[in-house]
């Protein structure tokens, strides 16, 4: 009987990236390191830092299976469960999108507003995050601000069932409110109280149903279309920027996540609504990504 090889830490990372990328898998080296972690229970820089450990063969079939699943399209955070956000760990899953990096940066802005105005620190604030998703935005800035007093509202049942769930593990729960409701119901203002808010958050469905075939396999194969696209684009934009007049204290702000071709188009349509201050941040490729506002006194 052929006896089975042993394989080692570094040389498994090795064959496994080569045959990812032989497969066009999307980041075959972080997708090997990720994998390997996660069945080996070890984060990445440990396992350079063991990088001679054996790797058993129990360990090896499992490895395997989550290989064959990333080979297939399915998205690495979705196999292992778990997403980093701005340093915090999400539990992660087809119910919601994966949180990505250009949506750390509306929580930077959001946090440097709360800051600016005074609002951070010791002193308390109202936010209210609308679409929350996986509860990334929201979790984040309860976790860093104590202070602040969130609401998250999503339309998906199982999307907040998640939110729910990461607001647990961050040990957040008992400040964060999480309400069902749709932004494009007649009820949804009603359900909150007006003029109340210090700041409205929200990284919205934003992707032209124009674009969907355009995205990536792995994103239209895996990914709920529910919270990425809607017919035009513009759709919640144009729910959130009136929603945000009736619920916002005066003074209050808005900051929302941008399509990278909708600065222009949001940024008159909340002028158009009586929001001043209107500045639009780039991201790290230069494109526009966040628009924030401030509701007249």
């Amino acid at each position: 009987m052929q006896e089975l090889k042993q394989w080692q830490v570094v040389e498994l990372l090795k064959t496994t990236t080569g045959y990812f990328e032989e497969k066009a898998v999307d980041e075959p080296r972080i997708s090997s390191e990720l994998l390997l972690g996660h069945v080996l229970g070890q984060s990445r820089l440990q396992l350079y830092l063991h990088h001679n450990r054996p790797v058993y063969q129990d360990e090896l079939d499992r490895f395997r299976g989550l290989c064959r699943q990333r080979v297939d399209g399915r998205p690495v955070q979705y196999i292992i469960g778990e997403q980093y956000f701005y340093g915090l760990q999400f539990m992660v899953d087809e119910r919601v999108l994966i949180p990505r990096p250009e949506t750390e940066l509306l929580v930077e802005h959001v946090l440097e507003s709360l800051g600016m105005t005074g609002l951070g620190g010791s002193s308390s604030a109202t936010i209210l995050d609308i679409g929350t998703g996986s509860g990334c935005i929201a979790v984040t800035m309860a976790k860093l601000c104590p202070s602040l007093t969130v609401t998250a509202v999503d339309c998906s049942l199982d999307a907040l069932d998640v939110a729910h769930t990461n607001a647990a593990n961050n040990n957040v729960e008992s400040r964060i409110e999480f309400l069902a409701a749709d932004m494009f119901d007649k009820s949804f203002a009603s359900l909150m109280p007006v003029n109340t808010y210090d700041l409205i958050v929200s990284n919205p469905p934003y992707i032209p149903d124009a674009e969907w075939e355009g995205l990536q396999r792995e994103v239209k194969q895996y990914e709920p279309r529910i919270a990425l696209t809607t017919p035009q684009g513009s759709e919640c934009y144009v729910a959130i920027v009136p929603l945000a007049k009736k619920l916002l204290v005066p003074g209050g702000k808005l900051c929302l996540e941008l399509h990278a071709d909708a600065g222009e188009s949001v940024s008159k349509l909340m002028t158009a609504h009586g929001f001043s201050g209107i500045t639009i941040y780039k991201d790290y490729s230069g494109l526009d990504r966040v628009i924030s506002g401030v509701f007249p006194i």
